[in-house]
C-alpha cells in the first residue's frame, strides 16, 4: 500500500477509471486542461419575485428589492433535473467558466473545472453559478441603489447570513424554473452554502459536494477576518461605510485586508518554494532616491512584498470594501452546530448524497476539519464520499491545481446519473471468496470494506445485499474506480497500515456505527494485525475476514523440498515484492482470536485445485485451504 495522501498530475491519472469522461487535452493560460472551454457565456440577471413586505434577513432587516447576477453554461434537459449549481468563493464571481462577451480568452475561475468532458462537464450538465447577495459583482449589495433613497445602500445595507445567501439561491432557481437540483457545488466560502443547502433544505438537492471548507471557522481563521476588516473600519475613507459619494475610498484598508487573507490561502512550503527570500532585480537596480524613499517607507525589496502588494492592488479594482465586511462577517458567524445544538444534529437532517475532499497543505479550512464533517456523517450513516487529497499549495489549491480534484468530481456526479455498468469479471478464486462473504452478510445491513481496492465486493454486496456500503482505502487510482462503481468511499489515512499501534487506528470511523466490517485480503498486509482486529470490532460487532491460508499444502511441500518461498497461483509474488508481511495459517488465526476474547462464528476454506478440495472434505482444513474467510465477532461482557 502507498502513502495515505496522494499527490499526482495529470501524467498518473489512470485514466481506465474515469469511465465516463471524454479525455481531451487543450492548453489554457499554461496549464494541461481536459476538455474544452464553454465558449462565450452572457452574463444575466434576473429581478426576484418577493413578497410585498419585501425579503426578510435572519437578522431581522428587509430588502424591498433583489437583483441576482448569474452565468448559465450547458443545457438544461428535458426533466430539468440536470442542473449543477456553483457556489463561489469568498470574493468570487458568477464567472465560473467560459470566455466574457467583451474577452478573446477563457477566463472563468474554475475553468479547468468546468466545460466540454471537463470535471463538471457541461456536454451532460446544466452549471449555474450566481454573486451572492451582499458581494459587488451585480447581485444586490451594499453598493446597489437602496429604493428608499435612490443612494447607494451604504451603511444602510442590513447584515447578513450565510443562510440569507442560500435562500436567495434557491429563489433564482425555482424563478427560473428549477425545483430540485441535481447537484449543488462549492469550495471554502462556498462550501459553506453549501453544507447550509444541504442541512436546510435537504428535499432539494441529490448530490452535494463540500471542498476545502467547514461547517464553522476555526479560532485562527477568525482571527485574520477580524484583522481584515478592522483594516478597513479604521481607514479614514470607510466613512462608516458611506463612501460612494465622495471621492475618497477605504483602498488603503482593503488593499491591507486582501494582504492578511491571500497569506492564508497559500501554504508555508508554497511562500517558500515560490519566492524564499529572493529579492526584485529591478528594486536592486533601482536609483539612490527610489531606494531610499522605500527605506523611508519601510519598504523591502523582498519578492514577497511585492507580491502581496500586487495582489492587493488588483482586489482594489475589482471589489468593494463593505461587501467585503459583510460576506466575511457572514462568514464568521456561520456555524452549523451552534445554530442546531450539535453538528450531529444538523448533519441528521442531510439526505443527499455528500462528497467531501480536503486540501494536505490546507490550513485555513484545514483536513481535519473534514475529517469531523466526515466522521459526523458515517455515524449517521448518511452517504457520503471522502477525499484527502495532498496539496502543499495551500488552500488555493481547489482553484489552481484543479487536476487533482477533477477525476474526483467527475466520476462522483456521473454516479449520481442513471446507468448500467457491465458485470465485473473474477477469477474462481476472488469467485469463491466473494460469494462465502456475500453469504454471510444480512441484507440491508450496513457495512465498510477497509482495503476495498477497486469496490468490486461492494458493488456485489450492493446489487444482491442492498446493502448501505463504503470502502476504504489509501490508493488513488483503485479508489477512484470503486467511486466509478457507483460507491461510497473514503480516502484517507488508515493509520495501522502506517505501522503505528496509535489508539486512533482508523479514527475516522466512529464506535458501532456499522454491522460488519469486512477485512478481505487486507490483514496479511497490515503490519499490527492485532491492533486492526480490535479497531475494526469498535467499529462493528461482526467482522469478516479472508486471507491466503499459509499452512496450504503446497506452500509446506514448496518449503520442505525447495527451502523457498512459494511462487504459484496460490502466492502469485515474489518474497521480496509481496504485499504479504505476516504469515500466518488458519490455525494460527483461531488461537489468535481465542485469546483475545473473540468468537469465531464461522470458518469457510476454500481451493481451487482437486487435492485442495480433498483435504478439506476430509476434515484437513488448514492444510487443504488455499484461502479462508472468517467471520468473528466481539465477545460480549457481562
Amino acid at each position: 500500500m502507498s502513502s495515505a495522501s496522494v499527490r499526482f498530475s495529470l501524467s498518473q491519472i489512470d485514466f481506465s477509471a474515469l469511465i465516463y469522461s471524454e479525455v481531451i487535452f487543450i492548453m489554457a493560460k499554461k496549464r494541461v486542461y481536459i476538455g474544452k472551454t464553454v465558449g462565450v457565456v452572457e452574463p444575466k440577471t434576473l429581478a426576484l419575485e418577493l413578497p410585498k413586505e419585501g425579503f426578510r434577513l435572519e437578522g431581522g432587516g428587509i430588502l424591498p428589492e433583489i437583483t441576482v447576477a448569474y452565468e448559465m453554461c450547458g443545457t438544461p434537459n428535458e426533466k430539468k433535473d440536470n442542473i449543477v449549481f456553483i457556489c463561489h468563493a469568498l470574493t468570487g464571481d458568477a464567472h465560473v467558466a467560459g470566455i466574457r462577451p467583451d474577452s478573446e480568452e477563457p477566463d472563468g475561475w474554475w475553468e479547468g473545472m468546468v466545460g466540454s468532458g471537463r470535471g463538471i462537464d457541461t456536454d451532460k450538465y446544466c452549471v449555474i453559478c450566481a454573486n451572492i447577495l451582499g458581494g459587488c459583482r451585480g447581485t444586490t449589495g451594499p453598493r446597489s441603489i437602496n429604493p428608499a433613497t435612490g443612494k447607494s445602500y451604504g451603511s444602510d445595507f442590513p447584515a447578513i447570513t450565510i443562510h440569507d445567501l442560500v435562500r436567495v439561491n434557491r429563489l433564482l432557481l425555482e424563478q427560473l424554473g428549477f425545483e430540485k437540483i441535481f447537484a449543488v457545488v462549492g469550495g471554502s466560502f462556498g462550501g459553506m452554502l453549501v453544507l447550509d443547502w444541504a442541512v436546510e433544505y435537504p428535499d432539494s438537492l441529490e448530490n452535494a459536494i463540500v471542498i476545502a471548507s467547514s461547517h464553522a471557522l476555526s479560532t485562527q481563521a477568525l482571527a485574520f477576518d477580524i484583522i481584515g476588516r478592522r483594516a478597513i473600519t479604521r481607514d479614514p475613507s470607510w466613512q462608516q461605510g458611506d463612501y460612494y459619494d465622495s471621492d475618497s475610498y477605504p483602498d488603503t484598508g482593503l488593499a491591507q485586508a486582501r494582504r492578511i487573507a491571500h497569506i492564508t490561502y497559500l501554504s508555508a512550503d508554497l511562500m517558500a518554494d515560490k519566492f524564499s527570500r529572493e529579492r526584485r532585480p529591478e528594486w536592486l537596480a533601482a536609483g539612490e532616491e527610489f531606494l531610499e524613499r522605500a527605506r523611508r517607507d519601510f519598504r523591502t525589496t523582498f519578492q514577497i512584498e511585492s507580491y502581496l502588494d500586487h495582489q492587493a492592488q488588483t482586489f482594489v479594482r475589482r471589489f468593494d470594501a463593505n461587501s467585503y465586511l459583510h460576506i466575511t462577517r457572514a462568514m464568521d458567524e456561520f456555524d452549523l452546530a451552534e445554530r442546531h445544538s450539535s453538528l450531529k444534529q444538523a448533519f441528521s437532517r442531510i439526505s443527499a448524497n455528500m462528497l467531501i475532499a480536503s486540501l494536505s497543505g490546507d490550513w485555513l479550512f484545514t483536513p481535519e476539519q473534514s475529517e469531523t464533517m466526515a466522521k459526523t456523517l458515517l455515524e449517521l450513516g448518511k452517504p457520503v464520499s471522502f477525499f484527502n487529497l495532498e496539496a502543499p499549495a495551500g488552500h488555493d489549491a481547489f482553484l489552481t491545481h484543479i487536476d487533482q480534484l477533477h477525476p474526483v468530481i467527475n466520476t462522483f456526479l456521473a454516479n449520481g446519473r442513471p446507468k448500467t455498468l457491465p458485470a465485473d469479471e473474477l477469477n474462481p478464486t476472488h469467485e469463491n471468496t466473494y460469494a462465502a462473504i456475500t453469504n454471510m452478510i444480512e441484507p440491508g445491513s450496513r457495512v465498510l470494506d477497509i482495503g476495498c481496492a477497486r469496490g468490486r465486493l461492494l458493488r456485489r454486496l450492493r446489487e444482491e445485499k442492498q446493502v448501505n456500503g463504503i470502502g476504504i482505502d489509501i490508493d488513488y487510482a483503485p479508489l477512484l474506480e470503486a467511486l466509478g462503481r457507483g460507491n461510497n468511499v473514503i480516502l484517507d489515512d488508515m493509520r495501522s497500515g502506517a505501522g503505528t499501534t496509535n489508539s486512533e487506528d482508523f479514527y475516522l470511523v466512529p464506535d458501532n456505527s456499522f454491522d460488519t466490517v469486512i477485512l478481505s485480503e487486507t490483514l496479511q498486509v497490515m503490519r499490527n494485525p492485532l491492533r486492526v482486529l480490535q479497531e475494526c470490532l469498535r467499529i462493528a460487532k461482526s467482522l469478516v475476514v479472508t486471507f491466503p491460508n499459509f499452512g496450504y499444502i503446497t506452500t509446506r511441500t514448496q518449503l520442505f523440498f525447495k527451502g523457498r518461498m512459494p511462487v504459484d497461483d496460490h502466492l502469485p509474488l515474489e518474497w521480496y515484492n509481496t504485499p504479504n508481511i505476516h504469515l500466518f495459517t488458519l490455525r494460527d488465526f483461531i488461537e489468535l482470536c481465542k485469546s483475545n476474547d473473540m468468537v469465531v462464528k464461522s470458518v469457510v476454506p476454500t481451493a481451487t485445485s482437486p487435492l485442495g478440495r480433498f483435504l478439506i472434505l476430509m476434515g484437513k482444513t488448514n492444510l487443504g485451504a488455499e484461502h479462508v474467510i472468517i467471520k468473528i465477532e466481539r465477545k460480549e461482557q457481562p
